[in-house]
């Protein structure tokens, strides 16, 4: 579905792409969002902070006309200054607003010097908050706050919050005592704040990407349907119908492209008509002259059987001259009968006259018929036949005659070379291989050498009087039955052709019982393989620097 929709491919491409860009923007946004509202967040609580640290050290070191008044109002049972400053901060007082966070004061070295507002307690401090503002107190840097964000949860509270901790140090150079100032900013609001604009985000990025999605489907679309429908137009055209056109609307690309698409199918309907009406002027011609042809063939024929017969009466260049007259006309002849085969296959006249034939029964008489070619040609036939019946549905003529080209080209190429007959079978097909020892074939001669009046070497004269029309003709005839004819050949290692054809008529061929390249080349190609790896770093050691082959 993915490699044969376009439309698909731009949809989740751009979804992809969609989702992508979408997904970096809102991070970035998210995060600058996050960043612009807890930096100021932690801005304002570190100013508060500030602010009421320097309300507690003016409230705990007050000026000497003040001090006089702190002590005479200290005799008479006024409040502590630490619990009149603890409620200004907090805004605990009459005139006082609450403040939204909680104040811790701590001086460990003073019993009844600490002060505390809300639910906070010392134990709501950090460890390593307060182990860092102890080392500033040692160091005497008392002017360094402490802040850190940190989930704490309060006495009374079953859930924790996430709270701004705002640490600082009061130092009292009077009394020379210090106290730990504490602030908890709550940043629940903060929290929410951001969860919102994450939902807010997500919801306009999703939107956003169904978006682009439902956009690229309609422009994909508009594009694609023009594009499939020139596709199918092209696949009826491909399947014969000519008189496949497009509908042209507008005149944009597209419909450029169908005009386009319409002139080449007209332009193609009519070479096809040309070259079928002159195919089919040749065909007839083909006929109509190798039938013309019978008559005179069979006056001369006639004529030439009875000077054939009496040429022990004439003088040996006369008597020659029939023999001569007698061959060609034979030869003659078969080119005759071979040229009306090959015009009724053109025309698609063949028909198979199909029987259940034993293919081993039907390679013997082949051989019979080839004996005595090749006795004069010093060839012997190595057979090689299965012991079972290899049963197929044949025609039985045809197949014996493809069998008798092919053994006919192998003793013709084979240079008195023994030729092997090989017969196999499987379940689905039987074959027949015939292999020669002879000059071999060239490499793209294996397709080659099918076509009509196809020669390998123009200047070598045919010594059996072929027509250099069988080949092709065996080609068709297996064609015919649904089979295959197959040529395989190296130069100096002769040639095998391999006939392949269906046991049932009408079956589709899935392979071959028997291979195409000869088997002792296949284990010859298998050993070369298998001993280079081993040969190669002995020519190595040696240092010769040149292999066998």
């Amino acid at each position: 579905m993915w490699r044969r929709s376009l439309q698909l491919q731009v949809v989740t491409s751009t979804l992809v792409i969609s989702v992508i860009v979408v997904v970096v923007l809102g991070t970035f946004l998210f995060g600058q969002i996050n960043k612009s509202v807890v930096d100021s967040s932690q801005q304002s609580s570190v100013s508060d902070a500030f602010a009421d640290r320097l309300q507690i050290a003016d409230a705990l070191a007050p000026d000497t006309d003040e001090q006089t008044k702190t002590a005479d109002t200290a005799k008479s049972g006024s409040a502590n200054p630490l619990d009149e400053v603890m409620d200004i901060v907090t805004g605990s007082g009459e005139d006082g607003s609450k403040k939204r966070y909680d104040v811790l004061i701590l001086n460990p070295a003073t019993p009844g010097q600490s002060r505390a507002s809300g639910s906070v307690v010392r134990s709501s401090v950090p460890p390593n908050l307060r182990a860092n503002l102890q080392r500033y107190m040692r160091n005497h840097e008392y002017g360094k706050p402490v802040g850190i964000h940190q989930q704490i949860k309060f006495p009374g509270e079953s859930q924790p919050r996430l709270t701004f901790v705002v640490g600082g140090v009061v130092h009292v150079p009077t009394s020379g005592q210090n106290y730990e100032v504490y602030h908890f900013f709550p940043f629940t609001e903060e929290e929410e704040l951001l969860t919102n604009v994450r939902l807010a985000i997500v919801v306009v990025g999703l939107g956003l990407v169904l978006l682009l999605a439902a956009i690229a489907y309609l422009v994909a679309r508009q594009v694609v349907s023009p594009v499939r429908l020139a596709r199918q137009a092209a696949e009826r055209l491909a399947a014969g119908k000519l008189d496949e056109r497009l509908k042209v609307r507008g005149e944009d690309d597209l419909a450029r492209l169908a005009n386009s698409f319409n002139e080449m199918a007209a332009n193609l309907a009519l070479k096809i008509h040309q070259l079928e009406e002159l195919s089919q002027v040749q065909r007839q011609f083909v006929s109509d002259v190798s039938h013309e042809l019978r008559t005179p063939l069979t006056t001369v024929r006639m004529a030439a059987d009875l000077l054939y017969d009496a040429r022990e009466d004439f003088d040996p260049m006369a008597s020659r001259s029939a023999e001569l007259m007698q061959a060609q006309l034979e030869r003659f002849e078969a080119m005759l009968a071979d040229l009306l085969e090959i015009s009724r296959y053109d025309a698609g006249a063949a028909t198979l006259d199909l029987d259940p034939v034993d293919v081993r029964d039907v390679v013997l008489r082949a051989i019979g018929d080839s004996e005595a070619l090749a006795e004069r040609h010093s060839t012997r036939f190595e057979l090689r036949l299965p012991n079972e019946p290899c049963m197929a549905e044949i025609d039985n003529r045809r197949v014996e005659r493809i069998l008798r080209n092919l053994l006919f080209n192998a003793i013709e190429h084979g240079e008195g070379r023994d030729v092997v007959v090989t017969v196999g079978a499987d379940r689905d097909a039987v074959a027949i291989a015939v292999r020669d020892h002879g000059i071999g074939l060239k490499n793209g001669e294996d397709t080659l050498v099918f076509d009509r009046f196809w020669r390998a070497d123009p200047s070598r004269a045919r010594t059996i009087g072929g027509t250099g029309l069988g080949l092709a003709i065996s080609r068709e005839d297996a064609s015919l039955h649904g089979g295959w004819l197959q040529a395989w050949g190296q130069p100096g290692e002769g040639s095998q052709f391999r006939l392949t054809l269906p046991r049932t008529a009408g079956a589709d061929l899935k392979g071959s019982p028997l291979s195409l390249v000869p088997p002792e080349i296949e284990m010859r190609r298998t050993w070369r393989g298998a001993m280079t790896p081993v040969l190669l770093p002995a020519s190595a050691v040696d240092g010769t620097g040149h292999d066998d082959d």
